[in-house]
């Protein structure tokens, strides 16, 4: 029987995807041309947003990450000798106030190990081909490398999460708007001792030749990462440790010393984006769709929250629940967050790499007045770990009400209590006092609606929130409510 979903890729995103689908019932199938998971570092951070997404799938949630990383509580700016700022994540409201440092390969495990207690294996050394999408559904070529075959199969849907070399977007000729940056970056994963702040604190230093930023690992392992001159090249080559050690003598604190290296490279940054996420019966998630610079860490974590976005649609509409037009949502919202990532990871790389000794000072001094006001040190930290991120403008969005989130909103979850979107089917939850009128709305609308109504925002209101836990609407009359369901 042919897998209604098929999912190119097996990386964070594609793996993401593949455990939401498989644990709301959704048969689906892994392919990834690599024959093992990455044994890189790669991307590092889980922030506070995806933790929360997380969070909603498997018995142990999110804890198995939690366990497996290393929590930097805060980073530091910093300009020469000078301290212009540290923003904190202690007071982000979240049950996980930090950003969770854990290398990709053992983000890749934990989710390998979730979709696998589903009953999903990975199909590795499986390429995707070529495919053709049909008004009903995708044909696809796949060949197996281990003995050059080649199989035909048939899906309902494809999802390219196949990286930035997507194959699937290809295929799709989808546009990939946007530019190389004329630098060179140097990444290295060490060892150091010497490191002047604590471990679980990160630090980006503002030189007049460019940037270093130091992320934390674990204590005593580190990620370095500059920016240097371009050398022309497309494919820079890897610094040495020596040369990461230069770097850091000059644009780093005084008595760093780096030693054990564990992976050093090169690389590019690139600003590019599809215009729509959605090609009829395939779509694209993660780096297939945008990839932008690295600063901030937001590439990983962004595409997997494109694959939690798209999983409990999908879900609801391949169950019959909801109908296709459900869809189009996913490319409006996550398309507006792609935009709004791939500016501010622009300008934190054009602030950090500014030439210019007058703007440098300008930079300096604007960035030690903004830091040292409480309303912005939030903001930044809300940011940085992702829990701002909402869909204002979204085609779902309802009414509003004063006194809870706003349509589009996230609603901040609870420490202990259920993540909205728990369990093994994408349903809504009403946040409202238990009436009559609730349990009539519970009773009509039984597959779409959680049983447990959650305590309200308002007296006399109920509001409406989303599988992936944004509010949908809110009204003080139940008719409103239930007038938003019946058009799903």
């Amino acid at each position: 029987m042919t897998k209604p979903v098929l999912v190119a890729g097996a990386g964070p995103v594609g793996l993401t995807l593949a455990c939401e689908l498989a644990r709301y019932g959704i048969p689906v199938r892994v392919v990834d041309k690599a024959a093992a998971r990455t044994d890189k570092s790669k991307a590092l951070v889980l922030w506070s947003r995806t933790l929360e997404l997380l969070d909603r799938g498997g018995e142990a949630g999110a804890a198995p990450f939690v366990v497996a990383g290393f929590k930097a509580e805060a980073v530091n700016f910093v300009a020469g000798n000078r301290m212009i700022g540290q923003v904190g994540m202690g007071d982000v409201r979240s049950p996980y106030p930090y950003g969770l440092m854990l290398p990709q390969s053992e983000t890749e495990r934990l989710l390998e190990e979730r979709l696998s207690r589903e009953g999903v294996a990975i199909e590795r050394r499986v390429e995707l081909a070529s495919f053709t999408v049909r008004r009903d559904g995708v044909e696809v070529v796949l060949r197996h490398a281990v003995d050059g075959r080649e199989e035909v199969v048939s899906a309902d849907w494809l999802i390219g999460c196949d990286g930035a070399h997507s194959t699937v977007r290809h295929g799709l000729n989808a546009p990939f708007a946007g530019e190389t940056l004329d630098a060179d970056w140097v990444l290295a994963d060490i060892h150091m001792h010497g490191y002047p702040f604590p471990d679980s604190e990160a630090a980006v230093h503002w030189h007049h030749d460019g940037v270093l930023i130091i992320f934390p690992i674990s204590p005593g392992r580190y990620r370095v990462i500059a920016d240097l001159p371009s050398s022309g090249a497309e494919h820079p080559h890897a610094a040495t440790l020596d040369q990461v050690q230069a770097l850091i003598d000059r644009r780093g604190p005084p008595g760093l010393v780096a030693y054990d290296p564990i992976w050093l490279a090169s690389f590019r940054i690139n600003g590019r984006k599809v215009g729509s996420y959605r090609w009829g019966r395939a779509f694209l998630a993660g780096d297939a769709a945008h990839i932008h610079s690295p600063a901030g860490g937001q590439g990983m974590n962004t595409g997997m929250q494109d694959a939690f976005n798209l999983a409990w649609k999908l879900a609801l509409v391949i169950r019959g629940t909801c109908g296709e037009r459900l869809l189009d949502s996913y490319s409006s919202e996550r398309s507006a967050v792609g935009d709004e990532v791939l500016k501010a990871a622009g300008r934190l790389t054009a602030v950090g790499t500014l030439r210019n000794p007058i703007a440098q000072a300008v930079r300096n001094i604007a960035g030690q007045v903004l830091l040292g006001l409480t309303d912005v040190r939030h903001a930044v930290a809300d940011t940085m770990t992702e829990v701002s991120i909402g869909y204002p403008d979204s085609p779902l969005n309802g009414s509003g009400l004063r006194g809870g989130p706003a349509p589009g909103g996230r609603v901040v979850p609870v420490a202990g209590c259920a993540p909205v979107g728990s369990g093994s089917a994408p349903r809504f939850a009403l946040f409202a006092e238990p009436t009559v009128a609730t349990a009539d709305l519970l009773r009509r609308f039984d597959g779409l609606l959680d049983p447990e109504v959650r305590p309200g925002f308002r007296d006399g209101a109920i509001w409406l929130v989303r599988p992936d836990g944004y509010a949908a609407c809110a009204a003080e009359d139940p008719a409103t409510i239930a007038g938003y369901l019946e058009r799903l």
